[in-house]
Parts: C-alpha cells; structure tokens; sequence
C-alpha cells in the first residue's frame, strides 16, 4: 500500500521555556527497533508477506537477526503494521529520488514552431520535447505567426494538433492550444515513468522501482 511521505516534525517551545530546536528530518518521527513500545504488531516481510501479529520484542529481534530494521509503516493501525526493511537504504534512496525531482520538477522547457515548418525541423523540434519531457520537465510548446501567417492562423494550430498528437506517448496538455497575440500555446506535463513511449529517440533504461515508504506517527 502507498503511504505519504512523512512530513517534518514541527518545532515548539519545551515546558519551562526551554527552547526546542525544530527537527528538519522528515523520517525522525519514524519509530524503528525498540522505540516501537506497543506490546504487538503486524507484521510484513521484506517480500511483501504477511507474517502476522507477533509481539513486540520477536519481531524486533527477527529483524535485527537478518540485519534489517523493524519499521512502522502505519503506526495508527489497530495495531500499529510493521515492515522488515533496511531503513538506513530506504532513506538513502527516497532523499536521492527526491533530490532529483526537485532539480528538475520546476524547470520548463520551451519549443518553438513556425506555421510553416519543415517536416525535418518539426521531427528535430520533437525529438527534444520527448528528451526534455523524459528528464522530467514541463514543455511549453509555442507557435509564432510572422507577418501575413495571421490571416491563416488555421496552420499553426494543425501543426500544434500534430505535435501534440506526436508527443502523446510522453506527455500530455494540460489544456487545449490557446492563441494569444501571434502566439499559440500548449503546455505539456510528462507522462508517469512507467506509461512513457518514446517515438523519436531511444529512451535511458535507468529507471527504478519504488518501495512504500513508511509513515511517521502522529505526535
């Protein structure tokens, strides 16, 4: 089962007016090992299987005897569900997958077409929207009108149409092409990792598959 991704601890004063400094980790309400108190919990392999309500203390320990970590994954169930995981790998890999979203989710990218464009130009154009998409990023795909193209504005958005349509297999439109001023617009938002289907260039095949990430318990 997908679960969100913990948030961030929230900072507060502690009695006494003892400042408390704010904790900026978001897997430090993550309660593993013997910081789980509850008496027992369900648990689930490291395949996936469920191995059922076992005390506390034998699951941590079943755990730790194959040197992975008893981990609570849902911490508000009845009673808490529990995973064997390596947790220190799961950090690493959820901080480096975040890591990456975060340089690339912001960044548009943006592909210009005249009305009219040659075949070989708009197939190059295309080749780098599906490479840009690929990486992650947005693409805004717009069409400039020169001079009298105006008084056929009915080409630039056949060429749009076709590139759109070309480009379903890696992203699609957030909306329908829009004209403003001698422009025509389209933003495209990349399709999910596993549905994208290049159609002018050779896709990485770096991709990798995710684990459910466990829940921080609620203060």
């Amino acid at each position: 089962m997908a679960l969100p991704i913990p948030s961030a601890a929230p900072g507060g004063n502690r009695p006494g007016g003892q400042y408390q400094r704010r904790n900026n980790d978001p897997f430090a309400n993550i309660r593993r090992n013997h910081r789980i108190k509850v008496p027992q919990v369900r648990v689930i392999s490291p395949e996936g299987k469920q191995l059922g309500i076992l005390d506390t203390p034998k699951a941590v320990n079943l755990a730790l005897e194959v040197g992975l970590d008893l981990v609570e994954v849902a911490p508000n169930a009845t009673p808490p569900v529990c995973r064997i995981m390596d947790f220190g790998k799961y950090v690493y890999e959820e901080q480096k997958k975040h890591s990456h979203a975060k340089s690339t989710a912001s960044k548009i990218k943006e592909i210009e077409f005249t009305a009219r464009i040659a075949p070989n130009d708009f197939n190059t154009k295309l080749r780098h929207a599906e490479e840009f998409l690929d990486h992650g990023n947005k693409v805004k795909l717009r069409l400039k009108f020169r001079g009298r193209e105006m008084a056929h504005t009915e080409l630039g958005f056949e060429v749009m149409k076709n590139a759109v349509k070309d480009l379903a297999g890696m992203g699609h439109p957030d909306s329908d092409p829009k004209l403003i001023g001698r422009n025509i617009h389209v933003m495209l938002t990349p399709l999910p990792v596993n549905k994208r289907k290049a159609k002018f260039h050779v896709k990485g095949e770096d991709d990798e598959g995710e684990a459910p990430p466990p829940q921080a318990a609620e203060a």
